[in-house]
């Protein structure tokens, strides 16, 4: 059985620039945290954004051993061959830490339109572009005479080495297939530990039916890379957790906390754990934390402390 790895999201916004970057990056390599992770908007609610693959080749340089995943990269708003370049180069300066985690988006239609794209055609157009780029990083030549992409002979060298895993976030049952025919695992968010077994269940059932035994080429690795991407709110208590939590919830989404509350663990490193512990029993052993506290240092020894308590103890 996989050890559990944890994943720590790196705040939106960093005092200090690149050196508050680097001394936070410092500062959780100095922990057993097992990965950093990023977000990735372009105009998002009245033109807030953060670019995934800039940040996350920041991070890359930044760090000596942490693994660095996009969480979850916005690739429909994307042409997907500037993207596998992009891509193949972070994986040269990332040596084996990068994992390349997409989403379809949706939560704000105004952001794909700014960008070109038509909201009621987006999960064709990412299919279409994952269809393309998983070739183009496997080092295939590719020709795609498709709807949204066309591409004739197309070539990405170097090839990047190790493969960079692709991880797929979603809930919906076309999400679902998405994994299945061009991922390497999937990355659940808002999603229950019972409907966290079931879509795993799903991703399996529909892969047989695709042919992929296994994900990726073969080489991406042997065993499906499945995961959970939580929200949680730190504190001394999980009442003033909850509360400084729902205040960030509720600006960054406009949407009442209620919606999001039953999937956002709060409270002490040991309540969240706790919370957790459902998903491990349905077989998660990834998770990533978008943790709320009082300070960064709060959020990165509460993320450490429950990485510790999901390993049994042990650092």
């Amino acid at each position: 059985m996989p050890e559990i790895t944890v994943g720590l999201r790196v705040p939106h916004e960093l005092p200090g620039g690149a050196a508050g970057l680097r001394e936070f990056v410092a500062r959780v390599e100095a922990t057993g945290i097992d990965r950093l992770c990023v977000g990735d908007h372009v105009t998002f609610k009245g033109g807030h954004g953060f670019d995934g693959l800039l940040t996350a080749t920041a991070l890359a340089v930044a760090s000596r051993r942490l693994v660095v995943q996009t969480a979850v990269y916005l690739l429909a708003l994307r042409h997907p061959v500037p993207v596998a370049r992009q891509i193949a180069a972070l994986a040269e300066l990332a040596s084996g830490r990068l994992v390349f985690g997409v989403g379809l988006g949706g939560d704000d239609a105004a952001e794909m339109a700014a960008c070109g794209v038509d909201p009621g055609t987006r999960g064709r157009r990412l299919d279409e572009a994952l269809a393309v780029l998983r070739p183009l990083l496997d080092g295939q030549e590719v020709t795609w005479p498709g709807s949204f992409f066309q591409l004739d002979r197309v070539r990405i060298r170097p090839t990047p080495q190790p493969p960079v895993p692709i991880i797929i976030g979603g809930r919906s049952e076309a999400a679902l297939r998405r994994v299945a025919r061009h991922g390497d695992g999937w990355l659940g968010l808002w999603v229950s530990p019972a409907r966290y077994g079931e879509a795993i269940e799903v991703i399996g059932k529909f892969a047989a039916q695709a042919g992929r035994a296994r994900p990726g080429n073969g080489a991406a690795g042997e065993a499906w890379q499945h995961g959970m991407h939580l929200w949680c709110g730190f504190g001394g208590s999980p009442a003033a957790a909850r509360a400084r939590l729902a205040a960030v919830l509720e600006e960054f989404y406009r949407t009442p906390f209620s919606k999001f509350e039953r999937y956002c663990p709060c409270g002490t490193p040991e309540d969240i754990a706790a919370s957790l512990q459902p998903y491990v029993a349905a077989g998660c052993r990834s998770f990533n934390l978008i943790p709320v506290a009082d300070s960064d240092q709060a959020a990165i020894d509460g993320a450490d402390a429950v990485r510790t308590r999901l390993r049994g103890g042990v650092g």
